[in-house]
């Protein structure tokens, strides 16, 4: 290449981006999930997984790699992989709030990894003991004002989406309430809701389910910004009492940095017509998800918007882990 000028090597890697743009994926595309099998992450990278074998031709492996609270996968897709678009990244809310709740962090959410577009987003539910005398935010902001700290809430640990998601409605809300961590998932935390040792929790919809329809559990507002077609009776927090609020669980699909922008174009394309699906958006709300389909800048804003807005919510809270 002695002989070319800057302006023809340019246009001949270009060239070449392109070329392996419209070759790509021709092997195997691994999907790094950094937390276990059934959960959440999971599903949602499976169900995308699937869709794009169909539409690429290629296995799509979903690949768990699971530790410290999601970083460990996350860790390995920004430092340790070739940009090549053979390996994928589905991450999500958790690794956005991981950004300012854990002090030794490897990687960057927004500076280490390249954006391709949301998939998914999955409200909460805040929801109370029948023997809480509440019905409605306003009734629940209004008790929490008049015992301050005598309410307490649940979640799955210190730091944990649903625990800030609580964190961001009592300062919102301007009250003061107890929160009561429990270690090693939300099993026992569901368990003692429902006997009424604890009073209430902000819950993802599928597992409290049961609960509401059974009147073991009362919905007070669903946390999205507008109502869930799994339960349409239930307001918004936003709508209830806070204005403004608005927390989902969101994941999406980032790749190593330096991926080619063609490449970032074609994948982002693929995952938002797969999202476009019928059967996919079917099989999302059956899950009390809403697909998200974005542009990869979009995303990356979206992305380093939710970094910032939990950041504030994590020193408020004083909420660590590390």
């Amino acid at each position: 290449m002695l002989g070319l000028t800057r302006r023809s090597l340019v246009f001949l890697l270009l060239i070449a981006a392109v070329a392996s743009a419209q070759d790509y994926p021709n092997k195997t595309v691994r999907m790094i999930v950094p937390f276990a099998p059934g959960g959440a992450t999971d599903v949602l990278a499976r169900i995308t997984a699937q869709k794009l074998y169909e539409r690429w031709g290629q296995i799509v492996l979903a690949d768990n790699r699971v530790g410290a609270s999601g970083n460990i996968g996350a860790e390995y897709v920004a430092k340790s992989v070739a940009a090549d678009g053979y390996t994928l990244l589905v991450a999500g809310a958790p690794h956005a709030i991981n950004m300012s709740l854990f002090s030794n962090l490897h990687y960057d959410l927004a500076r280490d990894l390249v954006p391709i577009t949301a998939i998914a987003a999955f409200p909460s539910l805040i929801a109370v003991h029948p023997s809480v005398p509440v019905r409605s935010v306003k009734e629940l902001i209004a008790l929490a004002r008049a015992r301050p700290n005598e309410l307490n809430f649940g979640s799955a640990g210190n730091g944990s989406p649903n625990h800030l998601s609580m964190e961001l409605f009592k300062t919102m809300a301007k009250v003061e309430m107890t929160h009561i961590p429990y270690k090693g998932g939300s099993g026992q935390m569901v368990s003692d809701l429902l006997a009424g040792q604890v009073q209430m929790a902000s819950m993802g919809l599928p597992p409290a389910m049961p609960y509401v329809k059974s009147g073991r559990l009362r919905v007070i507002a669903v946390t999205s910004a507008k109502r869930s077609p799994l339960l349409p009776d239930a307001p918004t927090v936003a709508e209830s009492g806070l204005p403004g609020y608005e927390v989902n669980s969101w994941y999406g699909v980032f790749a190593p940095p330096g991926l080619a922008k063609e490449l970032v174009t074609k994948i982002n394309a693929d995952i938002v017509a797969v999202l476009g699906a019928a059967d996919v958006r079917e099989r999302l709300a059956a899950l009390g998800a809403e697909p998200q389909p974005m542009s990869a800048d979009d995303f990356g804003r979206f992305v380093r918007a939710d970094i910032a807005k939990w950041a504030k919510v994590v020193k408020e809270s004083g909420a660590k882990v590390d």
